[in-house]
């Protein structure tokens, strides 16, 4: 594991208890504990949705720390494979609650735009990844 994907995957993992207390908090709304918010079903839906991507794509993250390490892609590539995974994490799931911010929402308010920047950042990621896992590295004969 080199260097860059040891520092990465720290700040990765110093992220997850913000995904724990989003869990917690989600748990209190389902079951009633935070009748006070009077959230729709819609609401509801995107809080899960937001929650269950943010953690998928978290674990998803680590694992292409030690993807990219593999791969045959210029530096900036790197990078790029490297970073899109966990800033989309953050802007898929910022983009689900955000989209359900207001009162008796039953449909996304216009912050669902963050949530396709996420994908965006996604589709980059791996893109640029398999990309570089397939390519074959030139020999120096």
């Amino acid at each position: 594991m080199t260097t860059e994907a040891k520092k990465i995957s720290g700040y990765i993992l110093l992220s997850v208890p913000t995904i724990v207390y989003g869990g917690y908090f989600l748990l209190t709304v389902l079951s009633g504990q935070q009748a006070q918010l009077d959230l729709t079903e819609f609401q509801k839906s995107m809080f899960r949705a937001g929650h269950a991507h943010a953690g998928v794509l978290v674990i998803f993250s680590l694992l292409v720390q030690f993807l990219a390490d593999q791969a045959t892609l210029s530096t900036v590539w790197k990078w790029i494979a490297r970073l899109s995974f966990p800033v989309s994490a953050i802007a898929i799931s910022m983009g689900f609650f955000a989209a359900a911010i207001g009162r008796r929402l039953t449909e996304p308010n216009e912050l669902i735009f963050i949530l396709y920047i996420g994908v965006a950042l996604l589709t980059l990621g791996t893109v640029s990844l398999g990309f570089g896992l397939i390519r074959q590295r030139k020999r120096t004969d």
